[in-house]
């Protein structure tokens, strides 16, 4: 897989123009949701290196990454007169991006695309490491490909067009890459007042987060070893991120008098660290003051999503559809420590209960 260019923008419009300058084509298309097109287009809009660059608009929030979704970019590029040589660019987070890369990858083949992520999230996951897909059948990316965006830029602008909640959700993926790091970079995320943000302090640690990722994708492009290493958190959080979605599309479900709503996938990602780092402990000796530091910020910044014992049966089958997993055998990335990485272990029904009972009752 190609080696994808990273760039940390503080000129956004030289920073576009440059990287579309060198993706020759012949038509140019902007991928937005309804939110980034009404927020997030106008900072770029009147850059000269996307004039006459036609806008696809999907509606926003995860619950829109899907085929239908899908198809409509297909449709709109095929209709706009896209050809193998035509350009993408995805305006948006996570959920613009994830599929914005895989029409890109498929139509004709694929043509070459460039992310701009407008969210914390986007910029230290989604965007990077030529992941893409879609949702399909109720689990979290489900059909996709690997391919590499020819560029991504990361601009903090578009951070201040975030709301909070969004914002948490980006840095619980930062969370995730300071404990597979060091010592420092996890203990400067746990110390960081997200209450006043300081901007200029967040970039340094996005541009930091973001390098332990391209260490990792460039070591494990397609995820067949040390890669696996970003999947902390996942395997649980992926299960919690599906519940929310079963129980937003079926409430009745939820046992709730009101609509469910999905969670934000870096709050699902946060409550996964709970779990799998309870598990680390059981398993491989992880710091048990180091979890409680670790679960303790979570509680206060994120919360819990309300589960019973009942749902356990549903989020331990959801676990079994986790893309690491063997063989049908739940696959977890744990810890020894911070920094001390273990792929490919594995908890039996009983161990992962008792960490859904420490998610629910511990603090």
């Amino acid at each position: 897989m190609e080696k994808q260019k990273v760039i940390i923008s503080t000129k956004l419009e030289s920073t576009l123009a440059t990287a579309v300058g060198e993706c020759e084509h012949d038509r140019s298309f902007i991928l937005c949701d309804e939110t980034t097109r009404e927020v997030c287009l106008p900072l770029i809009e009147g850059f000269d290196s996307v004039r006459g660059a036609e806008v696809i608009t999907i509606g926003a929030t995860d619950e829109n990454k899907t085929l239908e979704s899908l198809t409509h970019v297909w449709s709109c590029l095929q209709q706009g007169g896209a050809t193998r040589h035509s350009l993408m660019i995805n305006l948006g987070g996570g959920m613009v991006t994830d599929l914005g890369g895989f029409a890109a990858s498929t139509f004709k083949r694929g043509i070459n695309y460039i992310n701009i992520p407008t969210t914390l999230l986007a910029m230290v996951d989604a965007s990077v490491g030529g992941k893409t897909g879609i949702n399909f059948g109720g689990l979290k990316n489900e059909i996709g490909v690997f391919n590499t965006a020819k560029s991504v830029i990361l601009d903090t602008t578009f951070l201040k067009t975030m709301d909070h909640e969004n914002l948490l959700s980006g840095y619980a993926e930062m969370l995730k890459h300071g404990l597979i790091a060091t010592t420092d970079m996890w203990a400067e995320l746990l110390n960081f007042d997200l209450g006043v943000i300081d901007y200029h302090q967040l970039s340094r640690m996005l541009e930091d987060s973001v390098k332990v990722k391209e260490r990792i994708v460039e070591e494990d492009p397609t995820e067949k070893g040390i890669r696996k290493a970003l999947n902390l958190g996942h395997t649980v959080g992926h299960a919690f991120e599906s519940l929310a979605l079963k129980r937003a599309i079926t409430p009745k479900a939820s046992g709730s008098r009101t609509a469910p709503q999905p969670v934000l996938h870096g709050y699902a990602v946060a409550w996964g660290l709970v779990c799998e780092l309870y598990l680390s402990c059981l398993k491989t000796g992880f710091p048990v003051d180091k979890m409680r530091q670790t679960v303790r910020f979570v509680f206060e910044n994120y919360g819990r999503m309300a589960i019973t014992c009942d749902d356990y049966p549903t989020l331990l089958e959801l676990m079994t559809h986790d893309k690491k997993n063997v063989a049908g055998i739940i696959n977890f990335t744990l810890l020894g420590n911070v920094g001390d990485i273990r792929i490919n272990q594995t908890a039996t029904k009983e161990e992962i209960e008792e960490a859904l009972d420490f998610y629910r009752e511990g603090n």
